[in-house]
């Protein structure tokens, strides 16, 4: 039987894939040791990586997704199985209409259950964050940060924002636009739960809404709705919405996705976050037309590695937040990156990493090196 690998730091390093039960990979699923709120969201490859310590080897790895019937096993037997698989038997679904509400006044109970629901006493969201440009659909700058939210969850306006560690990547793009703010504030502002200010106010009430499908998460049926704004025609949004307990599991809007888990408390907090937008042509500086700066786009996606509850924690000094991202003012401390614990390498990150060292052939850890100052 395999021994368990412990590292200097003591730190040990649980990882593998969840599989469905035709070896397909499953994206987006929670797995972590939930008593404790350590463990991680999976890849869109169903990869997933966080660590431990010896303290938490006797207690149970919970796996959970949306469609599939819950997963545990015990930490130590977990990590002792030569082939690091977990594989999750699909959940069958079928509500009945007759038991239904009507799609609408789910999104209602929803709305008013958000503050019972999810997370909403003072917490500190740690968050890496990952954000690229790109032109021609080439990733031509990329940053990463590790940013400190103190949050009360999606029911309250957007918390303090704290970017503690940041690294970018050389500069290749041909229009070096700089932003008012950081990107960040996408995170808050896109999602539909969020309130927000008079001049940006959004109103899922004012949405049509129809169920669209169904599905479970641990062991509550869950009903799918896509929601048609009648003010924007083109803004569509569809919801995973607890039948039961009126819970958000999972938010779509547009290029954006939330993903939210379950926390030690049963309430619902953010596991997974991407996003993805053009910049308007109408916009572009007309110097600039008919150059790559035409399709100037902007890609992020940002996993929530930790999330702290305790009152004497949960400080933030907030930095960041009104910057652009190749302005914060912020050491580059290589110690910090390579101890850090990160989740395997996504989709979204093996694409802009090929990308930014195909430009002139330097592997991004070189740029790291010779671009940020420590």
């Amino acid at each position: 039987m395999p021994s368990i690998a412990i590292s200097q730091e003591g730190k040990i390093e649980v990882k593998g894939i969840i599989l469905d039960e035709f070896n397909e990979p499953i994206p987006f699923v929670a797995v972590g040791i939930v008593e404790k709120y350590l463990g991680t969201a999976s890849t869109e490859d169903g990869e997933f990586s966080f660590s431990i310590t010896e303290n938490e080897l006797q207690d149970s790895l919970s796996v959970s997704s949306l469609g599939y019937d819950p997963f545990k096993i015990k930490v130590a037997d977990y990590l002792k199985l030569e082939k690091k698989e977990i594989v999750l038997k699909e959940t069958l679904t079928e509500l009945d209409a007759i038991t239904l509400l009507a799609p609408g006044d789910y999104v209602y109970k929803a709305i008013k259950s958000l503050r019972d629901n999810t997370l909403s006493q003072s917490h500190k969201l740690e968050i890496l964050y990952r954000a690229s440009s790109t032109e021609n659909d080439v990733a031509k700058f990329f940053v990463e940060n590790y940013i400190k939210v103190k949050d009360k969850g999606p029911a309250y306006y957007m918390g303090q924002v704290e970017v503690a560690h940041a690294r970018k990547s050389a500069d290749y793009r041909y229009w070096k636009r700089k932003q008012w703010r950081h990107p960040i504030n996408g995170l808050f502002e896109v999602n539909p739960f969020r309130p927000m200010d008079s001049q940006h106010s959004r109103n899922l009430k004012k949405f049509a809404w129809k169920k669209i499908g169904d599905s479970s998460y641990e062991g509550e049926d869950v009903v799918i709705l896509e929601g048609q704004s009648n003010v924007h025609k083109w803004e569509k949004i569809k919801l995973y919405i607890g039948v039961d307990s009126y819970k958000v599991y999972r938010i779509e809007r547009g290029q954006s996705l939330y993903i939210y888990k379950k926390h030690n408390s049963d309430r619902m907090v953010l596991s997974y976050f991407k996003n993805q937008w053009r910049f308007p042509k109408d916009k572009i500086p007309k110097e600039l037309i008919g150059t790559p700066a035409e399709t100037l786009q902007y890609k992020s996606e940002a996993f929530v590695l930790n999330v702290e509850t305790d009152k004497k924690k949960i400080k933030v000094v907030p930095y960041g937040i009104e910057k652009d991202v190749n302005d914060l003012e912020v050491k580059y401390d290589p110690n910090f990156w390579n101890n850090l614990s990160m989740p395997p390498d996504t989709k979204f990150y093996k694409k802009i990493k090929s990308e930014l060292e195909s430009n002139f052939g330097v592997p991004l850890e070189t740029q790291f090196q010779l671009v940020n100052k420590k």
